[in-house]
């Protein structure tokens, strides 16, 4: 089930008696808890109605134990149980040799008409290394037949739920700050709304919202300069580019990613010229054959490129970046001198 499934049956007032959610995802999984409990406890019933456990500190089988037991102070009651986990045997040990496991058979095959369970497990993804990991988890909880998967955004819905958020909260954002925000935080929805959220507080709504401010008010999404050096070095501003290049020096950040992120504008920008490419669209297009995702704006950014510069020193460009790789691969690099080496003969006029 996904989580869009898990709401609309919300919506529709049918409510199963348990529930796994899986997956990392936060954002999604927030969204479903509060609609949840919003419909199922409205108003005064949550404080009597919610009860909270964590299989980190308390045994399944005691969780049972209150699940079926009626409340003398609550009609309704949702049960939210975190760290769903650790009630999963270690190593070759059974399912079926697990207290917790029987009570929870049991428990399903006559559950209380009263309560709604939710077993929550957080700490698994859905990369290969965890596989196992997740496979004996779905199989310990087996007899919960309503699974709700919590995958993480793609790029494309982490981008549309960005432009959704920014535009409820009034936020005035080019879509290339958007995106370098949506792109410097790992698509990750959850952070990407509370960035919104103090992106918003912090400018009212009366102004743009600049890189700047991106670069002030989320630390943790530092590689926004990154993109507004790639910019600016790709519009051949030097002195920006020099300035983006201290603060990056200052915060600590890894210059080699600087590199990659500039020779991917560069050869897009080349790839742009020898292919007689003459709009976005048609470079957008072109890297969609080659199964190459791009964003529009990041496109019309290398169009800034493709203006500013011709094709000979497009191709010196790249002489210099392999020279900026081989000396970043150096056994002592100086990493400051080389990339201003690099931003100096890339804007060299």
């Amino acid at each position: 089930m996904t989580p869009q499934q898990f709401l609309a049956q919300i919506k529709a007032g049918t409510t199963a008696p348990a529930y796994l959610f899986f997956g990392p995802e936060q954002y999604r999984r927030g969204v479903c808890r509060k609609m949840m409990i919003d419909k199922i406890l409205p108003g005064e019933l949550r404080e009597d109605g919610l009860t909270r456990h964590d299989l980190d500190e308390v045994a399944l089988r005691d969780v049972i134990t209150d699940v079926g037991s009626y409340s003398l102070f609550a009609t309704r009651r949702v049960v939210w149980v975190s760290s769903a986990e650790a009630a999963v045997p270690k190593g070759t040990a059974k399912d079926d040799d697990s207290p917790g496991h029987a009570a929870l058979q049991a428990y399903l095959k006559n559950p209380n008409p009263d309560v709604t369970l939710v077993f929550d497990a957080q700490r698994l993804s859905f990369d290969s290394d965890d596989k196992a990991k997740m496979d004996r988890l779905l199989k310990f909880y087996g007899g919960v037949s309503n699974v709700v998967e919590f995958t993480p955004y793609t790029a494309d819905e982490a981008l549309k739920l960005a432009a959704d958020l920014a535009r409820k909260a009034s936020l005035k954002m080019g879509p290339a700050v958007l995106e370098s925000l949506v792109a410097s935080l790992g698509n990750d929805a959850a952070r990407i709304a509370n960035e919104l959220e103090k992106l918003a507080l912090y400018t009212g709504g009366q102004r743009e919202v600049t890189e700047e401010d991106i670069s002030l008010l989320a630390p943790d999404a530092r590689s926004t300069t990154i993109f507004a050096l790639v910019n600016a070095i790709g519009r051949g501003d030097r002195a920006k580019s020099l300035d983006l290049m201290e603060t990056l020096v200052r915060d600590g950040e890894y210059l080699p990613l600087a590199l990659t992120l500039i020779a991917s504008q560069f050869r897009l920008a080349l790839t742009a010229k020898e292919e007689n490419l003459r709009t976005p669209q048609q470079l957008q297009a072109y890297c969609a054959k080659l199964g190459i995702q791009v964003w529009f704006s990041r496109v019309q950014q290398v169009f800034q490129t493709v203006g500013a510069y011709t094709k000979p020193r497009l191709e010196q460009a790249m002489l210099e970046l392999y020279k900026a790789d081989k000396a970043l691969r150096d056994r002592s690099p100086d990493d400051r001198l080389v990339m201003e080496n690099l931003v100096l003969a890339l804007t060299r006029k």
